[in-house]
């Protein structure tokens, strides 16, 4: 009866909604979850593993773990949906296995187009890499992969790669103040909030906040907005990029 009601109450809920009941303490709902995105953890672990993933494999076991640990942290102020965080978690975690296993060895990766007709024509093509570039390989899909994520979250913000080109401050203390601001405004619940919420910049708050003028502020308003959303979201490159600008 209990299951029945579950399976009623899922059809209404989100899958944010329940992520929510689970960290709210409805341990029920949690093993219900993971079983119904088995196929796409598998999914998730095969693109890094770059081979078809059984349940028994133990890589299967570390993107279970991801998955979990993905539900766990998830917030939606990210701004991004749970699916597209986990990925990232599940993908990470997988890797990090990966290195820790073929730590000062090299590894063979065999990379077969999936399609019937190369298949039957027996074009599996391997590779044989050293651990360094696999490492690289990966880093660089990974890379691809969260400037694709970042990308679909800009545009939500009416905001484009484009846009921070041609408005990215030009001066490096200018781009550290920005980032500055950027960052006191992610720390500031109440203001975070608004930025998610009504999709542009709390300047008149700010305003208040910051040693600048609300002229720069505005000047530099789409440059601060998406580096708030990369603060507030789990980008590990751009993080790196945003690090490198702050560091004397």
């Amino acid at each position: 009866m209990l299951g029945l009601l579950f399976m009623t109450n899922k059809k209404k809920r989100t899958l944010e909604e329940t992520v929510l009941l689970i960290q709210h303490g409805d341990r029920f709902l949690i093993d219900e979850l993971i079983d119904a995105y088995k196929p796409f953890i598998a999914k998730t672990v095969s693109s890094v593993c770059r081979r078809y993933i059984y349940e028994t494999d133990d890589e299967f076991s570390i993107g279970l773990i991801a998955f979990n640990e993905a539900i766990e942290k998830y917030s939606s102020e990210r701004g991004s949906s749970l699916l597209s965080f986990s990925e990232v978690i599940i993908k990470r975690r997988v890797i990090d296995y990966i290195r820790k296993q073929t730590k000062n060895q090299h590894i063979s990766i065999d990379i077969t187009n999936a399609s019937q007709e190369e298949e039957s024509a027996g074009m599996v093509i391997v590779n044989e890499l050293s651990l360094d570039e696999y490492h690289k390989k990966n880093d660089e899909q990974l890379r691809r992969d969260e400037i694709l994520h970042f990308q679909n979250l800009l545009t939500t913000f009416d905001l484009s790669f484009s846009d921070l080109v041609e408005n990215s401050p030009k001066h490096a203390d200018a781009r550290k103040s920005a980032i500055l601001i950027a960052k006191m405004l992610v720390e500031n619940h109440e203001l975070k909030e608004l930025l998610f919420e009504k999709k542009r910049l709390p300047i008149k708050q700010l305003e208040k906040m910051v040693k600048v003028s609300r002229k720069t502020i505005e000047r530099n308003r789409k440059y601060i907005i998406a580096i708030a959303l990369i603060l507030s979201s789990d980008y590990v490159y751009m993080k790196d990029y945003i690090k490198g600008v702050l560091e004397p």
